[in-house]
Parts: structure tokens; sequence; C-alpha cells
């Protein structure tokens, strides 16, 4: 792995909860959240549409976004995506998984919680 370079398998976990993060924030279309994710990440992010679409597809599954169209300013009519009640309760449940998750990596790379130097 060269510098700069994250295993895609690390991403793949944490894609769900950056979008209902982006989401949280303030309804967007998908090239939005492509390029927020971009610019966010300092380019570590590069999701794309064929990555992207179905996953907000599940998240519609879910309930936790819901689709609408809006005009854009030139061309045809965007597809924005809005966070649901169900969408925020994923989002707070995701990112309480993944601190727990980050706090436990984190403790085996530094040697353990209990560890004590003898």
């Amino acid at each position: 792995m060269g510098e700069g370079k994250i295993d895609k398998s690390l991403l793949s976990g944490s894609t769900t909860l950056l979008l209902l993060q982006l989401l949280s924030e303030k309804d967007m279309y998908g090239y939005q959240m492509i390029e927020e994710l971009k610019k966010r990440s300092d380019d570590t992010f590069h999701l794309k549409a064929g990555s992207l679409y179905p996953l907000l597809h599940g998240l519609e599954e879910k309930g936790c976004v819901c689709a609408y169209e809006q005009d854009a300013v030139a061309g045809k009519p965007r597809r924005y995506y809005h966070l649901t009640e169900q969408g925020h309760r994923t989002l707070q449940e995701k990112e309480e998984s993944w601190n727990q998750y980050a706090r436990a990596v984190n403790q085996v790379l530094k040697g353990g919680a209990s560890c004590v130097a003898g």
C-alpha cells in the first residue's frame, strides 16, 4: 500500500455512516455527496455513482432516507435525498458502533487496555 492509500475493505463498512452524516446536515443529490466526501476526506473517499446509488436505494427501502426531485438551475431536475427520523436514529446507532469499534482497534494497536508494564 502506497502512502495515502487506504484499504478499500476499511472504507466499505463506513460508507453508509458517512452518507447518513452528510444528509443529517442538509439534503443533497448524488454527485454533491460524492464531491463532498472527496473534499472533506482530503481526497481519500472516491465513491463512484455505481456504489453510491445502490447504498442510497437500500437506505430508502429501510426508511432512512426519502428522495424527491427539484429543478436544477440548468438541465433536468435533480434527485435529492432527505434524512428521515429513522435515518437520524440509524446514524446515531452506526456512529456509536463505529466509535466502539475504533476504540477497540486502538486498544489493540496500543497493546491492550489492561496491559501493565511489569
